[in-house]
């Protein structure tokens, strides 16, 4: 996220898109929840799994430069 957004907003506005970030990376979480339990234990997960793991990681790491706003 552009550091600039992050320094100059009001803290009430970081805070939403804080919220909204974070509730979008536990949508990602459980999308990558559902297709892995979709497929038994024995196969490899299909790559969207990691798709959705890895966008809810980077969703929550832009929420966190946020905190430190």
């Amino acid at each position: 996220m552009n550091r600039n957004f992050s320094e100059n907003v009001p803290a009430e506005l970081a805070a939403t898109v804080r919220s909204a970030l974070l509730r979008l990376a536990r949508h990602e979480d459980e999308l990558a929840a559902a297709e892995a339990a979709r497929v038994p234990y024995w196969e490899p997960h299909p790559p969207s799994v990691l798709g959705h793991r890895t966008a809810a990681q980077a969703l929550r790491a832009e929420a966190d430069t946020l905190l430190a706003a």
